[in-house]
C-alpha cells in the first residue's frame, strides 16, 4: 500500500505553509494486529527530486508519530535513512483500524517539517469515537503527573504554558531522577481530533529551560477550538514515561 502526503512547516506560534514535499509510504498488504511490518517512507521535493540531505534535530533525523484515529495508540519511533530520500522502520499496530502517522524532519538547511501519511489495518474496527477524559492528574507506572496550565481557561490562538508535575506515585514526592530524552528535559506532541487528521492539526513542542527538576514545561499555542491530546514524554531513569492528557480550548 503506497500513501502520499504533504509536509508543511510548524512552529508553537503559528502554522505557515513554507515548502511542498512528496512524501510516500509504502505498507505491505494485509497488516495484521501486533504483528511488526517493515515501513519504508520515500521524500520527494517539489518537483520529484530526491532530497539530498536531513539535518539532525532532537538527535534524529526524523520522529515518526503514530495515532490511532481513536488517539488511544500513540507510538513515537524513529526511522533510520537508508540515503537517497528513503527512511525504514520496523512498525506494529494494535487493533484493526485507520492510523495516521506525522513525519517530522528537516530537509538540510530548511525549517521543520511535518508530514501525514495514512495505513490501515484490516479487520473489525472498534468505534472510532475517542473515550474523552479531561482529568489532569494521572498515575503512569511509578510516575504520578498532574498538568497544568498558566491560565485557567485554554483559548485558541492564545499563548500558554503547559507544566507537568512528577511525583513518584509510592509516595507523593517530586522525582529527582529526570534524565534528558532525545537532548531535551521532555518532548511534547498535541493533536486536535478531528475526523481526517492533517498536519494543521499537529503540535510539537520543545521543553523550556531552568524549570525545577520535577517540574516540566512546554510554552505552545492551539490554533482552533476543540479537544486536543497531549502526549508528553520524559525519562526517569532510562525508562521513558509517556503522560497522555485531554484538554479542551474553547
Amino acid at each position: 500500500m503506497d500513501y502520499l502526503g504533504m509536509a508543511h512547516s510548524i512552529s508553537a506560534q503559528n502554522i505557515r505553509f513554507i515548502f511542498i514535499y512528496k512524501q510516500i509510504l509504502t505498507v505491505p498488504p494485509n497488516v495484521s494486529p501486533n504483528k511488526p511490518v517493515p515501513l519504508v517512507i520515500d521524500i520527494q521535493g517539489k518537483s520529484g527530486n530526491a532530497i539530498a540531505k536531513f539535518d539532525n534535530f532532537q538527535e534524529k533525523l526524523m520522529h515518526l508519530i503514530v495515532v490511532s484515529d481513536d488517539f488511544q495508540f500513540f507510538n513515537h519511533i524513529h526511522p533510520t535513512y537508508k540515503q537517497n530520500r528513503r527512511f525504514e522502520i520496523n512498525a506494529s499496530f494494535p487493533q484493526p483500524g485507520n492510523y495516521s502517522l506525522f513525519s517530522d524532519y528537516k530537509p538540510s538547511g530548511e525549517k521543520e517539517q511535518v508530514s501525514v501519511l495514512k495505513a490501515q489495518v484490516a479487520g473489525k474496527i472498534p468505534s472510532p469515537d475517542p473515550i474523552v477524559d479531561l482529568n489532569s492528574a494521572k498515575t503512569f507506572g511509578d510516575t504520578k503527573v498532574n498538568l497544568t496550565f498558566s491560565k485557567p481557561k485554554l483559548k485558541a490562538g492564545e499563548d500558554v504554558t503547559l507544566q507537568f508535575n512528577l511525583q513518584n506515585a509510592a509516595d507523593n514526592q517530586p522525582i529527582k531522577d529526570l534524565q534528558p530524552y532525545l537532548g531535551e528535559k521532555g518532548h511534547l506532541v498535541i493533536l486536535r481530533h478531528s475526523p481526517n487528521l492533517t498536519a494543521a492539526d499537529y503540535i510539537h513542542a520543545h521543553a523550556m529551560k531552568n524549570t525545577p527538576p520535577e517540574q516540566v514545561s512546554f510554552h505552545t499555542q492551539f490554533p482552533q477550538p476543540g479537544k486536543y491530546k497531549v502526549w508528553g514524554q520524559f525519562n526517569r531513569g532510562g525508562k521513558v514515561v509517556t503522560a497522555d492528557f485531554w484538554v479542551e480550548v474553547i
